[in-house]
């Protein structure tokens, strides 16, 4: 399955043999072979046999002063890979042998006509010309790739913008695989099985660490590449692209270190001891087996919805605020240190708790979760718990105890559903939206709060002193 070069070419921009003979000021004419070859340089030779002298990839030159045996010469320039012959005409000749013809045309080796008033020194300046040209275009080609995927990664969804970016910069295919080797996420035009078969293979093989880092091959008429993605528990790049051109392998080069930091963990080894903590603050464990293992804070809990849908967004989520404590789900929960600012990142709708010591955490969540379903139901990207007002003037103890003697006759699901109304202005349809019920369900819900409160919920004092209860 795997490509192979057979013969050793050097490290440089091939030019094509057409784009030498259309240089009109050389006169070339092609007589035979086709005239896509690959050409690395130009080397003259008049000798009988020149494949002591050849390396590959060369046209070949002369004007055929010891040619005596032209298909046994052919043969050789071919063995030695050449990648086509220029046959210079005078002073030795007059004209291309048709014996040299017949055994390029046998051979499928192109076959130039260098006229007379042609040096071949013009021919090698034309060449070397040509293969700067092509080398400055690659490098140009390269440093518009980079700064196309450094763009794709800033993007809401980063993974799966700089999978399209080096898909559409290839034209081809890119796809992520998970260390169980099924893809992740993927982007470009669509292979044949046989060959998105052959590409999970080539990822298997290749792995962080002492194994292969990268593999190559080839399926169905395409070119295969897997690259592994450092730091990231064997994760892994595969490209299947039409053609191979130069500075592909660097355009690939940059996306696996662009997605192997979009993807890595991000964890360090002393964090487990936090991590438990915030499992067992989440779980709703008693505050005091949490806060030996965490400083003294103030702490940050933000709860958010959103992402680009990949496994990887929790964690870039968790990197972009400045954290490694972070809970994936359908509502993913993250524990903010001191100094970590909240703002707002795209694709995500976040809510943020005031901050806390780490005995306060539970109701911190509380208030995050909130807050995320009032960022929810104003289609505001992020909102605050906000602790100061009326509340800060009282003390918490008979606050909570007023609290609990008004609030007494709510269930806790009527309760949540009367705070998010009245934080919503008494909007029905938003209300609903925050919940995930039915707008009918809330107007039922707060009409039998108020029967139990025996309030009249239209007056604004009322609500006023409900809302600071629930507060």
């Amino acid at each position: 399955m795997a490509f192979s070069e057979p013969f050793s070419t050097p490290p440089a921009e091939p030019v094509p043999l057409a784009a030498l003979l259309a240089r009109g000021e050389l006169g070339l004419r092609l007589l035979a072979g086709p005239g896509d070859a690959a050409l690395h340089w130009v080397h003259a030779s008049e000798m009988a046999d020149p494949y002591p002298y050849l390396l590959g990839g060369e046209l070949v030159l002369t004007a055929g002063v010891q040619l005596e045996d032209p298909a046994r010469y052919v043969e050789r320039v071919v063995e030695a890979g050449a990648a086509a012959l220029g046959f210079g005409v005078a002073p030795v000749h007059d004209t291309v042998p048709a014996e040299l013809v017949a055994a390029c045309v046998r051979h499928g080796l192109p076959l130039v006509e260098v006229p007379p008033g042609t040096p071949f020194a013009a021919v090698a300046r034309a060449l070397w010309r040509l293969m700067a040209e092509a080398r400055l275009s690659g490098l140009r080609r390269v440093a518009q790739a980079q700064r196309a995927l450094a763009t794709a990664a800033a993007r809401p969804a980063p993974v799966p913008a700089v999978l399209g970016a080096l898909a559409s910069w290839l034209e081809g295919r890119a796809v992520l695989f998970g260390a169980d080797g099924a893809e992740s996420a993927a982007a470009g035009r669509e292979v044949p099985a046989a060959a998105s078969g052959a590409l999970a293979e080539l990822a298997a093989l290749v792995a962080p660490g002492p194994g292969p880092v990268s593999a190559s091959g080839g399926e169905a008429g395409l070119r295969l590449a897997a690259y592994a993605l450092g730091g990231s528990d064997g994760l892994a790049l595969g490209v299947a692209t039409q053609h191979h051109r130069p500075g592909d392998h660097t355009v690939a080069g940059v996306a696996v270190v662009l997605l192997s930091l979009l993807t890595a963990p991000h964890r360090a080894a002393d964090v487990s001891a936090r991590d438990g903590a915030l499992t067992r603050v989440l779980l709703g464990a008693p505050a005091a087996e949490t806060a030996a293992a965490l400083s003294p804070g103030p702490w940050t809990v933000v709860h958010a919805r959103g992402g680009d849908g990949t496994p990887f967004a929790a964690a870039a989520l968790a990197a972009a605020l400045g954290t490694e404590l972070v809970d994936d789900g359908p509502v993913v929960r993250l524990l903010l240190p001191p100094g970590a600012a909240v703002a707002a990142r795209p694709g995500w709708t976040l809510g943020a708790s005031a901050p806390a010591a780490p005995d306060a955490l539970p109701a911190a969540d509380a208030q995050a979760a909130r807050a995320l379903r009032r960022a929810e139901a104003t289609r505001a990207p992020l909102v605050r718990h906000r602790a100061d007002g009326l509340a800060g003037l009282v003390d918490p103890a008979e606050a909570a105890a007023h609290a609990r003697v008004l609030l007494a006759p709510l269930s806790g699901p009527q309760a949540e559903t009367l705070r998010a109304w009245l934080s919503l202005h008494g909007s029905w349809d938003r209300t609903a939206t925050a919940l995930g019920v039915h707008r009918n369900t809330v107007r039922q819900r707060i009409a039998r709060c108020a029967a139990l409160l025996d309030r009249d919920l239209d007056d604004p004092d009322v609500r006023m002193e409900l809302w600071f209860a629930l507060r």
